[in-house]
C-alpha cells in the first residue's frame, strides 16, 4: 500500500470545464421533456402568487444584449418567488403589429404593398412576424429563461385583438374617444401619424431668420408703416401663417431704425440690436401688448392678411416677443388659433410635401422649401436677418428621420379627461422602484396632450368605427363588441375583406342612414394601444393570472411608452393601474459606453456569446450589473465574468469532491457538537442566504452577485476550504472533525446551489445531480431556510476578531516568502506577541480548535514576551515569522519536530502515525516486505 492512499483525497466526475455551449443544450432538452417548468408550478399551486407581466419586445430583427438584460432580469426574479414558493407564472408575449414589419417586407424580402390587396399584405405581414417571433424564441430559450412558450401572448391573436377592441369600446363609451383635427406628430418618412412614445431626439442643423410683416391695421396704436417682427426657426412654416401672437401682459415697443419703424418686445429691444447690427435707433412708442389685439399685419409673400392675437404661450427666451403662428402646425398655435376662429391651414401631404394651398410651392418637400422660402423673403424685402444654428429635434424613432407638426383629421384618446386619476394613482398605488421613475412618468402624464391613436398603416389592429351616411362616426356598446366578437372568431383580417353591413350586427339601423348605408374607417391604432392593452388580452383572460400584475419590468424608455399606455388606458377603464410594482432598466452599451452599432464594429451577439460561452456567462453577466443606470457589455468584460464563472464553478467542484463519501443522512454532525470555527461558517453561511434571499426580493441582483462572490473567495476559498484540507485529506475517513467540516461544506455547496439556481440554472442543476437531495432539480426546490443559533452574536463577535488579526499574521507570511525564508506556509513557525485583548481571543479559540491548523503553518506560538526587533509590529500585535523546527511529515506535509522519532515510520509524525495504524495498518506490513 502506497503512503497516498492513506489519504482521503477528494474525487468528484464533476468536470472542471462546464463545456456549457454544448450541456446547456442537453439540459434545457432535458427540462422540457420533464416539464420542469409546469411541475415547479404545480408545487406552488394554491400559494400567493407573483405575476411579472411581460412586455412585449418588438417581433423583428435578431436578440440583442439588451433584449437578454431584460428577459433574463425577469427570469431571475420569477425563478426566485418560484424557489420561495410563490406561484409565478410567466407568460412571454410579443408585439406583432406596426410600421417596421411593413418597412421589412418592403426592404428584405421586396415585397410591393401596391400590387396586392390590403388582406393580402396583411396575411403576409404575419406570416413574417411569425418567422421573427419564432427566431427571437429559439434564442430566449437558449438564454434558459423558463415560460409559456408554446402558448405565448401575440398582439395579432384574434383573443388579444378582441380584448384591445373592447377596451377601445370603453374607453369610447366613457367619452375619451373623439376625432379631431389638430397638429400632431406626423412623420413623412413613415407616411403616419405618430404618439409621443414615437419621438426621440437628435441634434439637426436648422436655418434662423428674423422676418417682417408690414402693418396693414395698426387700430392707431402703431403707425401704418410700421412693421412687426417674429422670429422662426421653420421658414417652410410661413405659408401657413395666419397670424402673430404677442404676450397682453409684455411691454412693445415701436422703434426707429435706418427709417424703420420695427414692433419688438421691450425687453428685447437691446438683444434685437446686437443681432440685427442695429446702431443708432430709438424708441418712439411704448405700449402693452393687449392695445394690439387684432390688429393686422400683410402676409410677408401672399396677398392676405395675418392677424394679431393674445396668446398667454409667448414667452422672452428668444425672438423678438412677437410669435409667428401657423394654427395647422404648432400646439400652442393651434390652441390660439382656436380662440380667434383661425383656419387650420397645413398644406402640407403625407409625404411632407406642399399642396396647392402653398402657392409657389406645390410638390416641394418641406425641407427644401427652406431655402426657397428665404429667398422669396429676402426678394421681397422682409428678411431681415438669416443663420443657421444646431438644435434638438424631434426624429422618428423608427426611420431615424425628422418628424413635423402637421393638422390632418385623426382619433384620439382624451388624457384630459381623467389626467388627475391618473397622477393620483402614479402618486399612492404603485410602488416605482427606480428612483427616478415616479418623478418621470408623473411629469410626462402631467405635461403630455391628447393620445393621437390612429395611424394611417395597414398592419394593425383596425378602429372599430363605422360613419353613418352623413359622416357620422358611430362607436356604441353594440357594436364594438359585435366587431370584437367577430375578430375573436375570425381575425380582424375580415374588416379589411368583408362588406361593411357584414361587419355590423345583424338589422343595425342607425337615424342618420335612413337608407341603411354605411362606411367603416380604415386606420389602424398605433400600436402602444396594442401593448398597452396587454392587461386586458393575457392578464384578465388567463385565469391563473392576476389582475393587476405584480411587476412591469422593462427598460427606462417605457416610462414614456409602455409603462405610460398601459397606466392610461387601464384607468381609462378600469379606474386602477395594471401593476403594483414597476421596474426600469438602462440601456446596455459598449465598455466605453457608445451605444451598440453595425457601423461601429461594437455589437455583442447573446447568439454568438451563448455559441462560444454559454448562456450561464451571459446570465451571470446580467447579475453583475447595476442595470438602475446604463450598463456596459464587451468581450472583455464578459471574459472577466468567464473568470468568476471558474471561480465559482472550481469552488463548488472541490466542495463536491471534498464531501462525494459523505452521507448527510448518516454522517450529519449535529450544529451543537461542531467546533466553534464550524459553527462560525455555518452562522455565516445563514447570514449570507438571509442577505441573498433579501437581495433578491429586492430585486438587487449585483448584491447577490457580489454576496456570493465574497462567501466563496473570502470566507470559503481563503479560508475555511483552505485549511479544511489538512482535516479532510488526512484525518480518517470517519474523524469527527472531517465529518464536521464535511457537514458544514454540504450545507454550503446546498445553499449555494440553490441561491444560485436563478442565475446559473444550467451549473446548479449539473451541480445538483452530485448532491444527495431529495428533489429531481434544483428547481424544484426551495430557497434554504435561515436558522438562527443561541450563540451566534457571540461566535461572530470571536471569529470576526480572530479574522482581524489573522491578517495581520498572512501579511507577515507573505512578507517571509518574498524575502525567500519560507517556501509553503508549512514551512513556517508563527509567533505572535499580541496585546492582552488579541491573547484572550486566541486563548479563547485555542479550546477548541488547532490554531496552527486554521493558520496553515507547522507551529503557532502565542508568547507573554516583549517583541524581538525583527518581529514586524501591528495594531495589536507583533509577529515573527522563522522555520518550523523539524522535518517535513510526507503524509500531511507539515513540518514537526517528531517526524523520525518513529522507528516504525521515520516518515511520519505522530499524528499521521496514529491514524495510520489505526485505519491502515496494512502500509506497515506490506512496508515490510
Amino acid at each position: 500500500m502506497k503512503l497516498k492512499e492513506t489519504l482521503q483525497l477528494g474525487k468528484t466526475k464533476f468536470p472542471m470545464r462546464g463545456n456549457l455551449p454544448v450541456k446547456e443544450v442537453e439540459r434545457q432538452a432535458e427540462w422540457e421533456k420533464a416539464d420542469v417548468y409546469h411541475q415547479r408550478l404545480k408545487l406552488n399551486k394554491g400559494h400567493n402568487s407573483f405575476v411579472l407581466h411581460d412586455g412585449p419586445p418588438y417581433a423583428n430583427g435578431a436578440v440583442h444584449m439588451g433584449h437578454a438584460l431584460n428577459k433574463i432580469s425577469k427570469d431571475i426574479i420569477i425563478r426566485s418567488k418560484a424557489m420561495q414558493g410563490y406561484y409565478s407564472p410567466y407568460v412571454p408575449g410579443w408585439d406583432t403589429h406596426g410600421l417596421p414589419i411593413e418597412q421589412a417586407l418592403k426592404n428584405s424580402k421586396g415585397v410591393d404593398r401596391k400590387k396586392m390587396t390590403v388582406a393580402e399584405f396583411r396575411k403576409r405581414c404575419e406570416e413574417y412576424a411569425k418567422e421573427q417571433v419564432e427566431s427571437q424564441r429559439k434564442t430566449f430559450k437558449r438564454l434558459g429563461v423558463q415560460g409559456e412558450w408554446d402558448d405565448p401572448y401575440l398582439t395579432f391573436k384574434p383573443e388579444y385583438e378582441a380584448a384591445q377592441i373592447r377596451v377601445f369600446g370603453q374607453m369610447a363609451e366613457k367619452g375619451y374617444i373623439y376625432k379631431g383635427k389638430k397638429p400632431i406628430y406626423w412623420s413623412p418618412s413613415s407616411e403616419s401619424s405618430l404618439a409621443e412614445a414615437e419621438i426621440e431626439y437628435k441634434d439637426v442643423k436648422s436655418p434662423s431668420i428674423y422676418v417682417s410683416f408690414p402693418v396693414h391695421d395698426g387700430k392707431g396704436v402703431v403707425p401704418e408703416d410700421a412693421e412687426f417682427i417674429i422670429w422662426t426657426t421653420t421658414p417652410w412654416t410661413l405659408p401657413s401663417n395666419l397670424a402673430i401672437a404677442v404676450h397682453p401682459d409684455y411691454e412693445y415697443v415701436v422703434v426707429s431704425v435706418d427709417g424703420h419703424h420695427y414692433v419688438v418686445a421691450k425687453e428685447l429691444v437691446e438683444q434685437l440690436a446686437g443681432e440685427l447690427g442695429w446702431e443708432d435707433y430709438s424708441i418712439d412708442k411704448e405700449f402693452k401688448g393687449s392695445a394690439l389685439e387684432r390688429a393686422t399685419a400683410h402676409h410677408p409673400f401672399y396677398d392676405r392678411d395675418s392677424l394679431v392675437i393674445l396668446g398667454e404661450h409667448v414667452t422672452l427666451d428668444a425672438g423678438t416677443g412677437l410669435v409667428h403662428t401657423a394654427p395647422g402646425h404648432g400646439d400652442d398655435d393651434f390652441i390660439v388659433g382656436q380662440k380667434y376662429g383661425l383656419e387650420i391651414l397645413s398644406p402640407i401631404d403625407d409625404q411632407g410635401r406642399f399642396t396647392n394651398e402653398a402657392p409657389g410651392f406645390e410638390g416641394v418637400f418641406y425641407d427644401d422649401a427652406n431655402k426657397q422660402i428665404t429667398e422669396l423673403l429676402k426678394e421681397k424685402g422682409r428678411l431681415l436677418k438669416l443663420e443657421f444654428f444646431t438644435h434638438s429635434y424631434p426624429h422618428d424613432w423608427r426611420t431615424k428621420k425628422p418628424v413635423i407638426f402637421r393638422a390632418t383629421p385623426q382619433w384620439f384618446a382624451s388624457i384630459a379627461s381623467f389626467r388627475q386619476e391618473i397622477l393620483d394613482i402614479i402618486d399612492h398605488d404603485v410602488k416605482w422602484l427606480h428612483p427616478s421613475g415616479k418623478k418621470r412618468i408623473y411629469n410626462m402624464v402631467r405635461d403630455r396632450g391628447d393620445w393621437v391613436i390612429s395611424r394611417q398603416r395597414v398592419w394593425g389592429v383596425p378602429l372599430p368605427i363605422f360613419y353613418a351616411e352623413n359622416g357620422e362616426a358611430i362607436i356604441t356598446h353594440e357594436t364594438t363588441e359585435h366587431v370584437a366578437d367577430l375578430f375573436e372568431k375570425h381575425g380582424s383580417n375580415i374588416w379589411f375583406e368583408w362588406e361593411t353591413n357584414d361587419l355590423l350586427p345583424e338589422g343595425f339601423t342607425h337615424p342618420a342612414s335612413p337608407n341603411d348605408q354605411f362606411t367603416q374607417e380604415y386606420d389602424i391604432m398605433d400600436v402602444w394601444f396594442d401593448s398597452g392593452t396587454s392587461y386586458a388580452g393575457v392578464l384578465k383572460t388567463r385565469p391563473y393570472l392576476s389582475f393587476p400584475a405584480d411587476m412591469y419590468l422593462e427598460g427606462s424608455d417605457q416610462y414614456r411608452g409602455w409603462f405610460n399606455s398601459s397606466l392610461t388606458t387601464s384607468v381609462a377603464v378600469n379606474g386602477c393601474a395594471p401593476y403594483r410594482e414597476v421596474l426600469s432598466q438602462g440601456f446596455v452599451n459598449d465598455a466605453f459606453g457608445k451605444k451598440m452599432s453595425k457601423s461601429l464594429g461594437n455589437v455583442i451577439s447573446p447568439d454568438k456569446e451563448m455559441k462560444s460561452k454559454g448562456a450561464d456567462i451571459i446570465r451571470l453577466w446580467t447579475a453583475s450589473v447595476d442595470y438602475v443606470s446604463d450598463v456596459r457589455v464587451s468581450d472583455d468584460i464578459l471574459n472577466q465574468v468567464s473568470e468568476v464563472y471558474r471561480k465559482i464553478r472550481n469552488t463548488m467542484r472541490f466542495m463536491l469532491a471534498n464531501t462525494s463519501d459523505f452521507d448527510p443522512e448518516t454522517d450529519r454532525v449535529p450544529y451543537e457538537e461542531l467546533r466553534s470555527v464550524d459553527q462560525y461558517i455555518e452562522v455565516r453561511r445563514n447570514d449570507v442566504m438571509k442577505t441573498i434571499i433579501d437581495a433578491y426580493n429586492h430585486y438587487d441582483f449585483v448584491k447577490v452577485y457580489k454576496t456570493v462572490i465574497n462567501f466563496v473567495t473570502v470566507d470559503l476559498s481563503q479560508f475555511y476550504l483552505d485549511f479544511a484540507k489538512d482535516v479532510l485529506y488526512i484525518e480518517a475517513k470517519n474523524n469527527h472533525s472531517r465529518l464536521a467540516m464535511q457537514t458544514v461544506i454540504y450545507d454550503s455547496l446546498v445553499s449555494l446551489t440553490k441561491v444560485l439556481t436563478p442565475i446559473l440554472v444550467h451549473t446548479s442543476e449539473e451541480v445538483w445531480e452530485y448532491l444527495k437531495e431529495p428533489e429531481d432539480y434544483v428547481q424544484l426546490s426551495n430557497f434554504p431556510e435561515v436558522v438562527t443559533y443561541a450563540n451566534e452574536a457571540e461566535l461572530k463577535e470571536e471569529w470576526e476578531a480572530f479574522m482581524t488579526v489573522r491578517d495581520d499574521i498572512m501579511k507577515a507570511l507573505e512578507t517571509a516568502r518574498n524575502e525567500k525564508l519560507i517556501g509553503k506556509s508549512f514551512e513556517a513557525m508563527v509567533t505572535v506577541y499580541p496585546t492582552a485583548e488579541v491573547k484572550k481571543i486566541y486563548n479563547q479559540l485555542s479550546e477548541s480548535v488547532d490554531l496552527a491548523q486554521i493558520l496553515i503553518v507547522s507551529k503557532f506560538v502565542v508568547s507573554d514576551e516583549k517583541a524581538p526587533q525583527e518581529a514586524t509590529p501591528f495594531q495589536t500585535q507583533a509577529v515573527l515569522v522563522g522555520k518550523a523546527p523539524g522535518r517535513v511529515c510526507e503524509r500531511c506535509r507539515a513540518t514537526k519536530e517528531d517526524v523520525g522519532t518513529i522507528p516504525e515510520a521515520p516518515e511520519l509524525c505522530r499524528r499521521c502515525y496514529d491514524i495510520v495504524k489505526e485505519n491502515y495498518p496494512q502500509y506497515f506490513t506490506e512496508k515490510e516486505n
